[in-house]
């Protein structure tokens, strides 16, 4: 009897094929069309929230004694920081599951992570998962965005992943789509291309969560599910999701302690969503680029692969790194591939280029520098974790942070180290700002730091008062000029700070700005973009914040770390949904303003008077003109 329990629990067992990432051919082992699982999203565990881990163990608990689980899915934002100990905290949490789950990130994973959102699948396994269960087939995956403040976003290289799932199980094959952020305008920035792809197969409906409450939606035509959070809010205790699959989907709320509730139910049925022209469905709008002809893209590359760096230009090559690890170098009068330096991880920072090397940092714990020409090797330098900060190369000396707890200075020649300070509390985002004798950067440890250049020991550092790390100057790039050095932060506010002292100057959130900062070739302006249309245009001169224009820029609401930059008396940036425009400098007056595509564009790069370079996180490198 025994020996014929156990041949029939390891058969049902095969009913369940899971495979973090990766695909299979295996036929339904089904005895029972009918299965319950269960989700869990937006559970927000950090080391110092005790109540949001209470949460969590309760659902744990709770669904245990459920006792018919097939499986849990785990739909994103399971930390508050994205850091490794919260997820090793998660993952001991869900371990206590009496069946298998199975996770994906969401934004605080992606967002905010010092290991540059590779930690996750450190953790557990991968960021995407394939299983297939009783004639049912579900894929996930993830939806950013990565490192970058925008909306969420499918990288290339994932969406080519669905792609190649659904054309090897076939058009009849019934599948279910998991997603942090739902698949809709404003959410994710190229929804489009991830339901142009999936709308001609089977697909039953999107599972999600983000929004911390049941809805249902539309996501060009396919039902959207989107769940509660594990969070109690304003209840005494928190919740999660069940699903009953049996002729229909049923949904319920399983509150801890309570019993579930029915909300919301979809037939299952062959269904799929081409009918009429894809045209019908709302896409982004590129009418702007009829408006302002004289901008012309020079060449335009999509390598499929996302970016989440500015390029780097020296004489006719353009370096950029990758979401797959690859430095590339192209040449900037046809993009043309010239080389590829192949790293172990993503590469998430701007590179920097001097004296035939170019340097760059990698999420595969390293710093390195490739000679410029050929791409070969000239020194690389380990260190304890990812290197997501941009350098800065002065006089034969790079400057970069880490995510290690260190800023180093190391020898461009050589790689020796020339100093190193380990008294960070939180990573390096961005690129530092040589100002004299001082070498400044923020980090995601709420501080703006000073440090000497020569000895790497702190002269000063800054923060806003506020202890949320999400408020940290860590995202933005500092200028200098007159004396003081600006910075914008989360917190809204424009601030500067004495270069000597690191003593505030003035500081006004008059204009809600984020995290995005330029200076005049001159010197003599401050720039910065606000979340809202407008672009503002301060007195770096004066000792109190002495707007000398500000404009409506009519790009809606943006919060795209990208740095106002002035070349030729005209001032580029750009948003999160692939606009740039070009102001003039003296008076803020709109020059020209071109879309290309509908994701964030990095910070631009200027390479003459008219002609601008620029990546982007979809995988396009572009030359653009303005002549």
């Amino acid at each position: 009897m025994k020996r014929f329990s156990f041949i029939a629990a390891l058969l049902l067992a095969t009913t369940l094929f899971f495979a973090q990432g990766k695909s299979t051919n295996n036929e339904n082992q089904s005895y029972d069309s009918s299965f319950r699982f269960a989700l869990f999203t937006d559970l927000h565990i950090s080391m110092t929230n005790e109540e949001s881990t209470s949460d969590l163990i309760n659902a744990v608990t709770d669904l245990n004694n459920q006792h018919d689980i097939a499986f849990v899915l785990v739909t994103g934002d399971l930390t508050e920081t994205g850091d490794y100990e919260s997820l090793k905290k998660v993952k001991t949490i869900l371990d206590r599951l009496n069946c298998k789950y199975f996770a994906i990130p969401g934004n605080h994973e992606t967002k905010w992570s010092e290991s540059g959102a590779t930690d996750f699948a450190r953790v557990f396994g991968d960021d995407k998962f394939r299983i297939y269960m009783n004639g049912y087939l579900f894929l996930s995956f993830n939806t950013g965005p990565v490192i970058k403040m925008g909306d969420g976003h499918v990288a290339p290289q994932d969406i080519e992943w669905v792609r190649r799932e659904l054309k090897g199980v076939g058009k009849k094959q019934p599948v279910f789509l998991v997603t942090h952020y739902p698949l809709k305008s404003g959410d994710v920035d190229n929804w489009y291309e991830l339901t142009d792809v999936v709308r001609r197969y089977n697909i039953q409906a999107f599972f999600g969560g983000h929004y911390h409450r049941n809805l249902v939606f539309s996501y060009d035509g396919i039902p959207g599910i989107l769940l509660r959070s594990t969070l109690r809010s304003k209840d005494e205790l928190g919740g999660y999701t069940i699903f009953n699959v049996r002729d229909s989907l049923y949904v319920y709320e399983k509150k801890i302690g309570k019993m579930p509730i029915h909300w919301y139910s979809l037939p299952l049925e062959q269904r799929f969503y081409v009918e009429g022209n894809e045209k019908e469905f709302p896409r982004p709008d590129y009418s702007i680029n009829k408006r302002f002809r004289k901008v012309k893209q020079v060449w335009t590359k999509n390598f499929k692969k996302g970016i989440y760096g500015s390029p780097a230009v020296l004489g006719n090559k353009l370096f950029y790194g990758d979401d797959l690890g690859f430095f590339n170098c192209l040449s900037l009068d046809k993009g043309k591939l010239l080389w590829q330096y192949k790293t172990r991880n993503r590469i998430a920072n701007t590179p920097a280029v001097a004296d035939g090397k170019v340097v760059f940092g990698s999420c595969d714990y390293n710093i390195y520098c490739l000679d410029q020409n050929d791409g070969k090797l000239v020194w690389s330098v380990a260190t304890k974790n990812a290197v997501l900060g941009s350098p800065l190369i002065e006089d034969g000396t790079v400057y970069i942070g880490g995510s290690d707890g260190s800023f180093r200075a190391l020898d461009l020649t050589t790689g020796k180290q020339k100093w190193i300070f380990e008294e960070l509390k939180g990573y390096v985002e961005s690129r530092p700002v040589i100002a004299g004798n001082k070498v400044i950067f923020g980090a995601w440890d709420t501080n703006l730091y000073a440090l000497d250049k020569v000895t790497g020991n702190l002269v000063w550092k800054w923060n806003n008062g506020h202890p949320r790390l999400h408020f940290s100057p860590a995202a933005v790039c500092p200028v200098v000029s007159n004396g003081k050095v600006f910075i914008t932060a989360p917190d809204r506010f424009f601030t500067a700070l004495d270069v000597e002292t690191g003593r505030e100057v003035w500081r006004t959130n008059a204009h809600q700005v984020r995290e995005t900062v330029g200076l005049s070739e001159d010197g003599k302006r401050v720039y910065s973009r606000c979340m809202n249309d407008s672009i503002v245009a301060i007195d770096a001169t004066a000792d109190a914040p002495k707007v000398l224009w500000k404009i409506d820029a009519a790009y809606g609401y943006d919060h795209n770390a990208c740095m106002p930059v002035e070349r030729n008396g005209v001032v580029v940036s750009a948003t999160k949904n692939g606009e740039i425009t070009a102001v003039r400098a003296l008076d803020g007056a709109i020059l020209w303003k071109h879309k290309l595509g509908n994701c964030i564009i990095n910070t631009l790069v200027p390479i003459s008077d008219t002609d601008w370079v620029l990546t982007t996180t979809n995988g396009v490198v572009a030359r653009i003109s303005a002549r």
